[in-house]
């Protein structure tokens, strides 16, 4: 095996996108408390400070679940590449000799940031998943698999 790498689905990525939004939506409030100064302002505070720090845990230990467990990842092998469900069973598999093509789709702002990797099958099958982040280490792994096994037409 070549590595492991996290992968989501549509919806990894709004979850991404709603944690971004609750973070900028706290940092807005907690500005708001301290220019108007109401009489409860630190309970306030501390109330959307812990609420924030509650999600971005609840994330880490996601990730750190996902790994574990071998939840909505992606394998590289020697011989092609294992993409796993959300209930850890294998939900795409795809030899290097089976590769017709792979496309690449970036987004990346402030908001959302994701790769979407889309690998067409010579049968014209589809696989795809998103790799969340600026640079996941996926997508370079990914290529250099690419250019390294798959035949060229």
């Amino acid at each position: 095996m070549r590595g492991s790498y996290p992968v989501a689905g549509v919806m990894g990525g709004l979850a991404q996108m709603a944690r971004r939004l609750l973070a900028a939506l706290a940092l807005v409030l907690l500005g708001a408390l301290v220019w108007f100064r109401p009489r409860d302002a630190f309970v306030r505070g501390a109330v959307t400070v812990a609420v924030v720090l509650a999600v971005f845990g609840l994330k880490a230990a996601w990730d750190r679940a996902t790994a574990r467990w071998g939840i909505n990842r992606c394998y590289l092998y020697t011989g092609g590449l294992v993409v796993t469900s959300i209930f850890g069973r294998v939900r795409e598999a795809v030899t290097w000799d089976d590769v017709r093509e792979v496309n690449r789709l970036t987004n990346q702002s402030v908001l959302l940031a994701f790769h979407r990797i889309e690998i067409v099958r010579h049968d014209y099958g589809r696989v795809t998943f998103l790799a969340l982040g600026l640079q996941p280490a996926l997508v370079q792994a990914l290529m250099n698999e690419v250019d390294r096994d798959a035949p060229r037409p």
